[in-house]
């Protein structure tokens, strides 16, 4: 059963994030706090596990296909990638620092920002 709800989560992860951009954060680690009952470091780390492997190629290469994305993008997708790699590691180092508590509330009220933000947008 956990197979089932681990690739139902990538599926869900994976269709939202070519359709919004979102995935781990948004999707995965909910999911894995949620359904599967993990501590919110398990799922923060179990979310970048999968993002570490080339999951986005292949909606990457449609968007590109359909012209909506264009080289340019492609750069600024790679300049992203090497703020993600050094910003991962900081943001780990800060959430290991902060009990299972204190970061399962910071998420929530970040999350809860990023809806408001967006439905006011």
């Amino acid at each position: 059963m956990q197979i089932f709800w681990m690739l139902l989560t990538g599926l869900a992860a994976g269709v939202l994030s070519g359709m919004f951009g979102v995935g781990g954060g948004l999707i995965i680690v909910p999911s894995l706090v949620l359904i599967m009952g993990f501590t919110q470091h398990t799922a923060n780390a179990t979310s970048l596990v999968a993002l570490l492997l080339p999951v986005g190629i292949l909606g990457v290469l449609e968007y590109y296909r359909a012209g909506k994305i264009t080289t340019e993008h492609l750069w600024f997708g790679v300049i992203i990638a090497i703020g993600l790699f050094a910003g991962a590691f900081f943001g780990a180092k800060i959430a290991t620092s902060l009990t299972n508590e204190m970061l399962r509330k910071i998420f929530a009220v970040f999350i809860g920002i990023v809806a408001v933000r967006m439905w006011l947008q």
